[in-house]
């Protein structure tokens, strides 16, 4: 646990920070998250994050206060940051979330704002040499609706796919929408090598909307390499050459394998060359 939070305005000792069993989000899942990684003092890709934040924040209808603004979540992150002593190299959950109230009676939109911060491994920012073993849970499907690309604080169907992966000794798990093609993994989002075009599942199939999901599109474009956003389905993973997944915290990780299909690491190791390893953000 963290020593110290940073909730709605103030830093106070994790142990006086309660949540009343009332709770919006305890009972609902009502509310958001954002994960970032911070190095050498600064917030990689906070600009994504803090954009992805206020387009959540009106996609689940909180009431945006005037003091909410970028400027206000860095100060805010950094205070924490440099209480706990981690200003450089801290991993920060943001948490946004409803009041008290059920599904009809709530009067307050307002967003409550928690932050907490954790000392980052040395090694987090590193390429996992040995790859991933992965297989994809089918006991729970993505919507693919307007909310699916929101970090929500429902997050049932991830959470059972990662205590399947667990039970079956893999590293992580891939996630299917209701159509029965691939959405994302538990915490990362997915891309594939096939035929020398890399294919992720665009928004629409039911994929959380990361932030270096993001950056990764975008340096790939500026280099010229064939991408794709588009439908996957599990048969097309036994005909790739490779499969990565990517989130703010881990960068790039190659996956090593899904059941008896084995896969390589060489984009993945470019990528993470150029675009992740001295954060060229």
């Amino acid at each position: 646990m963290s020593e110290f939070l940073h909730h709605n305005g103030h830093i106070i000792p994790a142990t006086e920070w309660h949540l009343s069993p009332d709770n919006r989000s305890f009972r609902y899942g009502d509310g958001f998250f954002e994960t970032m990684k911070l190095l050498d003092g600064k917030i990689v890709l906070q600009e994504l994050h803090f954009e992805r934040l206020f387009i959540s924040l009106e996609k689940l209808k909180f009431t945006r206060p005037e003091y909410l603004a970028p400027g206000y979540l860095q100060h805010a992150v950094y205070e924490l940051v440099n209480k706990l002593g981690i200003a450089d190299r801290a991993r920060v959950r943001l948490t946004v979330y409803r009041g008290n109230g059920g599904p009809f009676d709530l009067q307050d939109h307002s967003p409550n704002i928690l932050i907490q911060a954790w000392l980052l491994s040395a090694i987090a920012n590193e390429f996992e040499p040995n790859g991933l073993s992965m297989g994809i849970y089918t006991d729970a499907r993505k919507t693919t609706d307007l909310f699916s690309v929101v970090k929500s604080n429902n997050y049932q169907c991830y959470l059972m796919a990662a205590l399947w992966a667990k039970e079956h000794g893999l590293d992580d798990a891939l996630v299917l929408n209701a159509h029965d093609r691939l959405a994302d993994a538990t915490i990362a989002n997915v891309f594939v090598v096939k035929d020398g075009t890399i294919v992720t599942p665009a928004l629409t199939e039911g994929c959380i909307g990361g932030v270096m999901r993001r950056y990764i599109l975008s340096a790939l474009r500026k280099e010229g390499i064939p991408v794709v956003e588009g439908m996957i389905t599990p048969a097309e993973l036994s005909h790739a050459s490779e499969i990565f997944l990517t989130n703010a915290m881990i960068g790039i990780k190659w996956v090593r394998n899904i059941e008896e299909n084995t896969f390589k690491d060489n984009m993945a190791h470019y990528l993470y060359n150029k675009f992740i390893k001295n954060h060229l953000w």
